[in-house]
């Protein structure tokens, strides 16, 4: 509310008349609304949920990411490959697709570029899209518009090593803006340029999993290295840009068995999620990720997470598919 000191002349009626309107504006001036101080206050944004159920059947989706821009999330679909996004309210809207989506998995968003990437595999989770000559062949990045879902490019990645087991899992970007990007079933990393060149980046038997899944999650770092994640044993690699083969294993005691999705919240700092365990880790280094430390848990119970994306400074959230049959999803914030 505005405060003001009433004007007094000893004969208003004795006041030349432009005075006499002076003072009438001075005073209208101090009771209009648009002087009170309340107006300049701005409205605090809506606060994060803590939990976002959505009602969609069989969706199963496996990566996440947060588009701040659109104030959403994007989800993919292991059982019917298209892309969707999830707003606060729970609304579900389908973003992207293609019938050569048969299964998408792990999602980056370059948003800096309007660049939505998606991995695509088949796992036999599509029972509409799946066939003999894709079943855990398919090894794909599909990049679409970020804001209007349409598709920008699709890489075939099994081609560049045929007769062998692919699956395409998790993606992400560099400052340059290459993508990497993680295969399951074959000991290798692609790496794909702003122009489209597929190329194998690194191939080495130490990041098999056998006859399970082996890299999966993966991160860029800053300081000009990747991160990658083995579901298998939870091993945790360093790889650096400049030489890839010079890789190392982060030496950590906390066993990461299951280890899917990673999100590097700053330079020392990464979230981890186990799916076998139920649990996200809290991992931090001082020494540039030579070894690490886990010193933070949260526990999601028995829902199938997957991964996890930054929503601003503060919150992360979790990805709960459930069954592949399961009625809904959650996002989930993550309190560690």
């Amino acid at each position: 509310m505005a405060h003001f000191l009433p004007i007094s002349f000893p004969n208003r009626l004795a006041l030349p008349s432009f005075l006499r309107l002076a003072t009438l504006a001075l005073g209208l001036l101090t009771v209009l609304p648009g002087c009170s101080d309340d107006d300049d206050m701005v409205t605090p944004p809506t606060a994060a949920p803590d939990r976002i159920t959505v009602p969609q059947a069989a969706l199963h989706p496996e990566g996440i990411q947060w588009d701040a821009a659109n104030q959403r999330f994007v989800v993919s679909s292991r059982t019917q490959g298209r892309i969707g996004t999830v707003k606060d309210d729970s609304t579900y809207t389908v973003l992207a697709d293609d019938p050569r989506l048969v299964s998408t998995i792990g999602l980056n968003l370059d948003a800096g570029r309007n660049r939505l990437l998606a991995a695509v595999s088949d796992g036999g989770f599509n029972p509409t899209r799946s066939s003999a000559a894709t079943l855990r062949k398919l090894a794909a990045l599909a990049i679409f518009n970020s804001n209007t879902g349409s598709l920008m490019s699709y890489v075939d990645l099994g081609a560049l090593r045929p007769g062998v087991n692919h699956f395409a899992n998790d993606i992400t970007v560099d400052a340059q803006g290459n993508a990497y990007i993680t295969d399951s079933f074959a000991p290798i990393i692609y790496k794909v340029d702003l122009q489209g060149t597929a190329s194998v980046f690194l191939e080495d038997a130490q990041l098999s999993g056998g006859t399970g899944f082996g890299l999966n999650g993966i991160v860029f770092h800053p300081d000009g290295y990747l991160i990658a994640a083995k579901s298998s044993d939870g091993s945790l690699f360093k790889i650096p840009l400049t030489n890839p083969t010079t890789f190392k294993r982060i030496t950590i005691t906390q066993s990461l068995v299951g280890a899917d999705g990673l999100l590097l919240l700053n330079p020392q700092t990464l979230l981890l999620v186990s799916g076998s365990q139920t649990t996200v880790f809290r991992l931090t280094s001082t020494d540039a990720w030579a070894t690490a430390t886990a010193n933070g848990t949260f526990a999601t119970g028995p829902v199938g997470p997957t991964t996890i994306t930054r929503r601003n400074e503060a919150d992360a959230y979790v990805l709960y598919p459930y069954q592949a049959t399961s009625p809904r999803f959650a996002i989930v914030k993550a309190k560690l």
